[in-house]
């Protein structure tokens, strides 16, 4: 009888002892499987998000930095703005497909009104006493970054073309929010009535009229979420609203308007307030926008900007949003990583006894093959066969268990009030002065991407550490079996 038919016939007559040796492969199996389903998907997941997040990157004031340096609030000293010099030399590194940058302004209004939010479910005070207050964005190109990255969406006209924006004429997109407050459509005048804020010596306040800025609108734009869930009635946290009321607030314009409207305002602002304005002078802030070839040049990007970035300044990337709010996500695929070692680790030892103690009741048997010239080599294959029959049933079956058990445990992690807490505190970051380069990431939208699947991945990598680790785990028994001595077996 070959050594072939005596592997069946071994492992089918002693069907304890190969159910028992079943049971230990399959419990390892699924630990195996589970842990490597749920680290493909947290690596898949990832992937995903920021190819939707896409691959930009700005500069901006590192605050955290600045307040490390500085004993109090009060002694924050901001840096100087960036030079224009400065971003053209950034963006012409070889991970840069194409840059923007834009010029910003902020104006106090008086008739003209801003969308501000009302009091609901969601909001447990009044926010309707907010100031009125528009977001001036210049850009040099035909497409703002915002459209460009999918952050906002045009509804309806157009975007100012490249003669209106190369001589700065007097046209703007604005959302549709802010054009339904005030009547407006494409095609109007919008005259954005400013007003300036004058401290009293009592602690109140007085409002002056400033000046009349009058823009014709070309287009209206409206947000673009990075999972529209809108038929659950849901409206988001807090957070999430202000974050939007600020996108809606957002008029988009040629750099050259922003800096006409802004000196023209800082100059009122000199006339009507000389005592606020005494020690300001009319820096303007401008904001770079890189669009980089492929995510996967983010962090290679920005440790090179970071080396020509100025004193107080750090570079920031869309992608950072998933760092923010996917640090649950990143620490389950971290875990279910160690978790694959350790079992793997345990398997070998643990199918490596079990094997060497049945072979133990088994010497006579292997003596008896030995005494009659049956090689050595031809009983290790026997024994690795037994072995790969069994395992091979029992990796099969744990690789649709460990996939089941996988998606129960990670749904559960994802879905935590740690992920809950990350993204709140990422947004409250973004309401208390950070930046969105896309489309802002929630908790459900992580949890709407992650999904542990059976893939061809999953599976070829899964049968790989499977047979590599019993056929590893086979070399203790087949030791033991080297060192047997037919005669001593046999007296």
């Amino acid at each position: 009888m070959n050594y072939w038919n005596r592997a069946w016939y071994s492992v089918s007559r002693r069907k304890g002892k190969s159910l028992i040796l079943f049971a230990v492969i399959f419990v390892l199996g699924n630990v195996i499987a589970g842990a490597i389903a749920i680290q493909q998907s947290t690596g898949n997941v990832e992937k995903k998000m920021k190819q939707q997040l896409g691959a930009t990157v700005t500069a901006e004031v590192d605050f955290d930095k600045l307040m490390e340096e500085s004993d109090s609030m009060a002694a924050i000293q901001a840096p100087d703005p960036l030079k224009e010099e400065t971003v053209k030399e950034i963006g012409k590194s070889r991970y840069v497909k194409d840059f923007d940058y834009s010029y910003s302004g902020y104006l106090t209004l008086g008739d003209f009104k801003s969308y501000q939010l009302e009091a609901n479910d969601n909001v447990s005070y009044s926010v309707n006493g907010s100031m009125n207050v528009l977001t001036l964005k210049g850009t040099n190109k035909e497409e703002p970054a915002d459209f460009t990255n999918k952050k906002i969406k045009l509804v309806d006209g157009k975007l100012p073309s490249k003669e209106e924006l190369d001589s700065g004429l007097p046209v703007a997109v604005i959302s549709k929010k802010v054009a339904d407050e005030n009547g407006l459509s494409v095609g109007d005048q919008m005259v954005l009535d400013t007003t300036v804020v004058s401290q009293k010596e009592d602690g109140s306040s007085e409002s002056q009229e400033a000046l009349k800025h009058s823009v014709k609108i070309v287009g209206l734009f409206e947000p673009v979420k990075l999972e529209e869930k809108k038929e659950d009635g849901k409206g988001g946290g807090l957070e999430q609203q202000f974050m939007e009321m600020d996108q809606f607030n957002t008029v988009y314009m040629s750099n050259k308007l922003v800096q006409s409207i802004n000196q023209a305002e800082f100059e009122k602002g000199k006339e009507l307030d000389p005592a606020a304005f005494e020690d300001a002078d009319d820096r303007e802030l401008i904001t770079p926008v890189y669009n980089l070839k492929s995510p996967d040049d983010v962090d290679a990007f920005k440790e090179e900007m970071s080396a020509l970035l100025p004193e107080g300044y750090k570079a920031t990337a869309s992608t950072d949003e998933f760092d923010k709010v996917g640090g649950s996500v990143k620490k389950l695929s971290t875990i279910s990583g160690y978790v694959v070692v350790l079992a793997i680790a345990a398997s070998l030892l643990i199918i490596s006894l079990v094997v060497v103690l049945f072979l133990r009741d088994r010497k006579h048997e292997w003596g008896i093959y030995l005494s009659l010239g049956e090689k050595r080599k031809k009983i290790m294959k026997q024994v690795v066969l037994e072995l790969l029959l069994i395992s091979l049933v029992a990796m099969c079956l744990s690789l649709v268990t460990g996939n089941i058990l996988g998606k129960m445990i990670s749904e559960s992690l994802v879905s935590s009030d740690a992920l809950a807490e990350a993204q709140n505190a990422a947004n409250q970051m973004l309401v208390f002065g950070g930046q969105s380069l896309g489309p802002t990431l929630t908790t459900d939208d992580i949890i709407s991407n992650y999904e542990v699947t059976f893939s061809l991945t999953y599976i070829v990598t899964f049968l790989i550490a499977g047979l590599a680790t019993v056929l590893l785990a086979a070399v203790l028994p087949l030791t033991y079996v080297m060192r047997l001595n037919p005669k001593k077996i046999m007296m």
